[in-house]
């Protein structure tokens, strides 16, 4: 049975789930011919990711054909494994500029801060009548280059809102991959600029609250995201102290189950914990240095305060669609607290599409255990459908 949701309004997005096993021409047939500004695909980690890429290009030729592995998707049905989804803008109500930023660990002999902005003024002058415009980032989720890329895009967007993800590989961690246009990239970050004719809100959400365990980190590696020591202690031995756990027990469920959040200004955000080393150190999947305070923090209930979220989008009215980057480990905890059925239905119902990443990028930070995304209401002329 339709949501409520769904019975409201009209997609604005060009919307389509297929398996791995498919032909991409599957993809061109349920997006209907529809001319498109752009195509995105979000592909299973298990898919051939280079064909995928290679077909893409080919389908659509004349338009960017943007691509990221992923450590998960989320489809017309909720969470999904394993299938590649396609999300197309359609041209109609939608412009945008794309910029490749290759070999990020020579990210600053790119200009990628000049090239940016050419771009959005560009892209402004291309649709002038379109009244909204937003940036939408995928970053290579093994680089740990992430906030070296947005230090130099955010000075570049101006007023425009960003949101994103990084490219992930199932829970391998192994080797993510990115797609433009039919060639394929790792150690690199794509940016997507927007202008549409829709109204749009860029958000950012996490159900996490801060708790009075607090832990400073006393030795680490910020190249490589290594914590050696917290509060003069090694680090995974502390760390397990303070949750209250055996050392030789930590493990993803536990790092998602028992994240710590720093605190900047009156927000706090997530500095996730991906793994443990051989030696007891810590690495995170967000920048970490010498001296950060960091805090424990309660998860409370996911499904919950994701429906009050995604229902607060719609206090003017439901969004059409939204755009989401969700972080693996809110994958991760809603099946260990066997919420993954609650979370899947809440997705679908708010017409939730995206994938689940390795950390995401809300204006110019890299954060971890949200969900980014941007919601997009019916441009004028769907406003009121028959």
């Amino acid at each position: 049975m339709a949501s409520p949701v769904q019975g409201q309004v009209p997609h604005v997005l060009m919307r389509c789930a297929i398996t791995k096993g498919q032909p991409f021409a599957k993809i061109v047939a349920r997006l209907d011919g529809t001319p498109l500004a752009q195509l995105f695909l979000f592909v299973g980690p298990t898919a051939d990711f280079d064909h995928v890429v290679a077909e893409a290009a080919r389908a659509y030729p004349d338009i960017p054909t943007v691509a990221c592995t992923t450590a998960g998707e989320i489809g017309p049905m909720g969470y999904a494994e394993d299938t590649i989804i396609a999300v197309g803008l359609p041209d109609r109500d939608f412009a945008t500029s794309v910029i490749l930023a290759p070999s990020l660990d020579r990210l600053h002999g790119h200009g990628l801060t000049d090239r940016v902005v050419q771009a959005r003024v560009e892209l402004t002058g291309r649709r002038p009548g379109f009244p909204t415009a937003f940036a939408f980032a995928m970053i290579d989720g093994l680089s740990r280059r992430e906030d070296a890329v947005l230090s130099q895009i955010a000075p570049a967007l101006g007023p425009l809102p960003l949101f994103g993800g990084s490219a992930g590989d199932g829970r391998a961690f192994g080797r993510t991959k990115l797609g433009l246009n039919g060639t394929v990239h790792d150690n690199a970050a794509i940016l997507s600029l927007v202008t549409t004719a829709c109204r749009a809100q860029v958000f950012s959400l996490d159900h996490m609250t801060p708790t009075p365990t607090r832990m400073v980190v006393t030795a680490a590696d910020p190249e490589t995201r290594c914590v050696k020591q917290i509060n003069g202690a090694p680090a995974a031995s502390e760390y397990a102290r303070l949750i209250g756990t055996d050392p030789a027990q930590l493990d993803t469920f536990t790092f998602a189950s028992h994240p710590v959040v720093v605190r900047l200004g009156d927000t706090h955000h997530v500095r996730a914990i991906q793994r443990v080393t051989p030696g007891g150190d810590l690495v995170f999947f967000s920048a970490i240095e010498e001296g950060m305070v960091l805090s424990v923090a309660r998860s409370s209930d996911m499904a919950g305060h994701l429906h009050r979220e995604l229902a607060g989008l719609g206090r003017h009215g439901p969004p059409a669609d939204i755009l989401g980057c969700d972080c693996i480990l809110r994958r991760i905890e809603a099946e260990q607290s066997q919420q993954s059925h609650r979370v899947s239905e809440i997705l679908a119902r708010h017409r939730v599409v995206g994938f689940s990443t390795y950390g995401e990028q809300i204006g110019p930070m890299h954060v971890n255990h949200t969900m980014t995304g941007v919601a997009l209401y019916p441009p004028p002329h769907t406003a009121d459908p028959a």
